[in-house]
């Protein structure tokens, strides 16, 4: 599954435990830009360094896969977790922001309608 947003949060990498580590991606979806979404990705063990590119307010395209799982508490009651596990993420374009864009200064116009000195050697 992929699905494509504007980067809204990532992580650090967590280490959950010595051997297990994660990290998270929330992205901005607006399938309808009045009512955005805010979907968290998680990535584990080796590709928690897919997101060492990814910058707040990137455009980003995710490659995930829906996890899910029961599991039994203390007291018998089974729940039911969901999980959207990124296995491969995309920088589309960066934010402005983000990747320390400015805008270009351009040299000042030069006035052309004054006329050529003496010492002016172009043909034309």
């Amino acid at each position: 599954m992929d699905i494509k947003g504007k980067a809204h949060y990532v992580s650090d990498v967590i280490n959950v435990t010595d051997s297990f580590r994660k990290r998270e991606l929330v992205i901005e979806f607006a399938e309808n830009p009045q009512y955005p979404e805010f979907v968290k990705f998680e990535a584990i063990q080796d590709r928690c360094s897919l997101m060492d590119t990814v910058k707040v307010g990137d455009e980003v395209e995710v490659f995930f896969n829906l996890k899910g799982r029961e599991w039994t508490n203390k007291q018998g009651e089974k729940q039911y977790f969901n999980t959207l596990q990124l296995w491969k993420v995309n920088v589309l374009g960066a934010s402005d922001s983000a990747a320390g864009h400015t805008t270009p200064e351009y040299a000042a116009p030069i006035d052309i309608s004054a006329a050529p000195g003496e010492d002016d050697d172009l043909p034309f």
